[in-house]
């Protein structure tokens, strides 16, 4: 029986998140599988994993073959890594502190880059809010700079009318008292 790790597929149309799953080679994608040890959700930026370090590399040191896209997973978390150090150790070119030491500084390297990217996002979402908004108070400068241009030619335009209307009304108020 070949054991794979792999993606077993849930979510509605065009939003699926994934649980990354250990099973028989030969089920169907979301069908029976052995034990559950992760999931991953690409709709997030970055996207989210949860995975469960040791079993995951239990599993490789049993045999289990990932497949590409959860091959890729285990190595973005370290697990291909913590591997490839283990068959290192069990051959004797280094010792388990070493690898220990080695996967520590992978991982405190890897967190950094993860959260500065989530940072970058971050800020460059602010900045985006911040232009938007600037471009926003532009706008409505401009147009309470027209609406106000527009009331005071109607307020002139209606004092010239009520100036007319006064002066045709005393023409009339002369006439008749002739």
């Amino acid at each position: 029986m070949s054991v794979k790790i792999r993606l077993q597929r849930f979510g509605r149309k065009q939003s699926a998140y994934y649980h990354i799953v250990v099973a028989d080679g030969r089920s169907p994608r979301d069908g029976k599988f052995i034990e559950r040890i992760g999931d991953y959700n690409p709709n997030t930026n970055p996207a989210t994993i949860n995975l469960e370090f040791n079993k995951a590399v239990e599993w490789l040191a049993n045999g289990a073959q990932p497949t590409d896209t959860c091959r890729a997973i285990l190595s973005y978390k370290g697990v291909m890594y913590k591997h490839h150090l283990d068959r290192g150790v069990a051959k004797g070119a280094l010792t388990a502190e070493q690898a220990e030491t080695k996967l520590s500084k992978w991982l405190e390297e890897k967190n950094s880059k993860i959260t500065a990217k989530a940072d970058s996002l971050l800020s460059s979402a602010d900045r985006k809010k911040k232009v938007a908004l600037e471009a926003e108070a532009k706008v409505n400068e401009e147009r309470a700079k027209k609406l106000a241009a527009k009331q005071s030619a109607l307020v002139a335009e209606l004092s010239a009318n009520a100036e007319t209307a006064t002066e045709g009304a005393s023409v009339t108020d002369e006439t008749a008292a002739e």
